[in-house]
């Protein structure tokens, strides 16, 4: 078997205003990361257009409603400060779904080993009815739901490198023992929330890092309290909320990882899932705003999964 990736032109249609840090250009240097030969083996698919009843997997029909009602004609809406819509937004975001919960269905009836999906807006700030940074639905809940509710999976873990908190993955598993959150993280730093003492069901670990912190932090921090915990619960699927920007290149925080970092821990939680569910690991991307970083990190990220 290989690794799949799932992308779609429909999320270079999302786009949040000139100067904006999450941008379409994110996902085309990706592409063209992974024009290498090394990629040849790569199995390329478009994601499908997930449902707006998917998005309610992890959000009430009454917010995804106004998300979707939210969407301009044209110009831009602005949800907060930092997250807007403009009018490819919705379809993008419906397109990260769908190309998250077939990533799942792929991996889980083991058509795939593993799966990558280069998406935008990202989702893991998008609370249960709040959207944030950048993000409108919460991509990686709604796969580890769909999981759950499609294939009879009872454990779904989601580990997430981000350098921001996933405040919003973290508050809709926040009192479900069913799924597992684990993250590391720049603190201080937006959204604010991600410290050590927020543990939900028991079923929430943050691990956060402080700013400067590099390599020998995060590697410390992912094998003493994320990588434990991931084992003692025993996925039967884990998910891998992506984020680059914990990158020493990228502009919007202080963490100084390289992308070997990156592909070091894809490596071991890949190791964590043959050991727990047969290798099922479905990647979704985050953030990452340095295209230079980004796309060596994703690379490197993207080539660990393909040697899992």
């Amino acid at each position: 078997m290989s690794t799949l990736y799932l992308t779609h032109p429909a999320c270079l249609e999302h786009d949040n205003g000139f100067g904006h840090p999450e941008r379409p250009d994110r996902l085309l240097a990706i592409e063209r990361a992974l024009e290498n030969e090394l990629f040849q083996s790569l199995i390329r698919e478009q994601a499908p257009l997930g449902t707006l009843e998917q998005a309610e997997l992890a959000h009430p029909r009454e917010y995804v409603d106004r998300v979707a009602a939210a969407a301009p004609e044209e110009g831009h809406v602005q949800l907060d400060p930092d997250t807007v819509m403009s009018p490819g937004s919705l379809e993008a975001a419906l397109r990260a779904i769908g190309a998250a919960t077939a990533a799942v269905d792929e991996v889980v009836e083991r058509k795939v080993s593993n799966a990558f999906c280069a998406v935008r807006p990202p989702g893991h700030h998008a609370e249960k009815v709040r959207a944030m940074g950048f993000c409108l639905f919460g991509t990686a809940a709604v796969a580890a739901r769909h999981a759950q509710r499609q294939h009879g999976l009872e454990r779904v873990a989601v580990v997430d490198f981000d350098v921001h908190h996933g405040n919003g993955t973290q508050d809709i598993f926040w009192d479900d023992p069913s799924l597992f959150y684990g993250s590391t993280h720049q603190m201080p730093l937006y959204p604010g929330t991600g410290a050590p003492s927020e543990t939900g069901a028991g079923n929430i670990f943050n691990a956060p890092l402080q700013p400067g912190d590099g390599a020998a932090e995060f590697r410390e921090a992912m094998e003493a309290v994320i990588l434990p915990g991931l084992e003692r619960f025993a996925p039967e699927l884990v998910i891998i909320s992506a984020g680059f920007d914990a990158h020493t290149r990228d502009p919007l925080a202080n963490i100084n990882l390289v992308e070997q970092d990156f592909a070091w821990i894809t490596r071991r939680l890949a190791e964590i899932a043959d050991s727990c569910c047969s290798g099922r690991v479905v990647s979704l991307l985050e953030g990452g705003y340095d295209l230079q970083g980004l796309a060596l990190s994703a690379a490197a990220h993207v080539a660990a999964l393909m040697e899992a």
